[in-house]
């Protein structure tokens, strides 16, 4: 009789200001689904709040979530995950079985960077640090479910210039060229993200591009049904491949 490949253990990376909590709807499936998951926080974010975010500090992070899952996952990261999965994938491609890179195709420089970091470094300086316009930005912009969800960790308010400061550093084109297995890059239909998606996938030895219908940038969160059926087929697609 048959037996179904061992599921592929699954480590999820949050966006910016986020945690882990933004993944609840995708670790419920995929735990049903029978696949061992973990989603970590990075420095400055959820539980980790107090630490300082540098690119050493968010790779070991992921190294450790990796360790913990066993040594090779597929490996999922949104946003500001996405662009430090990419990272991790190119240092250790061993340790990834496969990667999605989501809401992250664009190149994290130029203006558009400069003009993000300059809107955050006002919000700052809001008599709450902005976390009133980031909770209403939140439950705007989401389905209630995924506010909740966004916001169940917390709002890492002091990490914005700092975290894009250091992923300016990062060379997501040259990352994706290096790692050697299978990348989907998935984005919302509506994320302004996708400014360089072309580039992203042509850097790719073996990417793809899906789309996830109806999203903004914050894909999992804004259709989480979509965005997790997305998962699941490439977590089996990994699974059957290993």
């Amino acid at each position: 009789m048959e037996t179904a490949p061992p599921r592929v253990p699954v480590l999820l990376v949050h966006g910016i200001r986020a945690s882990a909590t933004m993944w609840r709807v995708q670790e419920e499936a995929l735990r049903t689904a029978g696949h061992p998951v973990l989603a970590i926080d990075l420095p400055g974010h959820g539980q980790r709040m107090q630490e300082p975010f540098t690119v050493r500090a968010a790779l070991a992070a992921i190294d450790a979530g990796v360790a913990a899952l066993g040594g090779r996952v597929l490996l999922v990261g949104l946003s500001l995950g996405g662009y430090y999965a990419v990272a991790y994938a190119a240092e250790h491609p061993d340790r990834v079985a496969g990667l999605i890179a989501a809401g992250c195709s664009a190149e994290p420089r130029g203006v558009l960077l400069e003009g993000y970091r300059l809107l955050a470094r006002t919000i700052h300086r809001l008599p709450d640090r902005g976390l009133w316009l980031h909770e209403s930005m939140a439950r705007l912009l989401l389905p209630a479910a995924g506010a909740r969800d966004v916001l169940a960790g917390g709002a890492a308010l002091d990490v914005m210039d700092s975290g894009l400061r250091a992923t300016a550093t990062l060379t997501p084109l040259a990352s994706l060229a290096a790692y050697p297995g299978p990348i989907w890059l998935v984005n919302g239909a509506l994320d302004h993200f996708r400014l360089n998606e072309r580039r992203f996938l042509a850097a790719c030895r073996n990417g793809q591009v899906l789309m996830v219908p109806g999203a903004t940038h914050l894909s999992s969160l804004a259709q989480p049904e979509r965005f997790t059926a997305i998962l699941l087929r490439i977590a089996e697609r990994v699974s059957s491949a290993a």
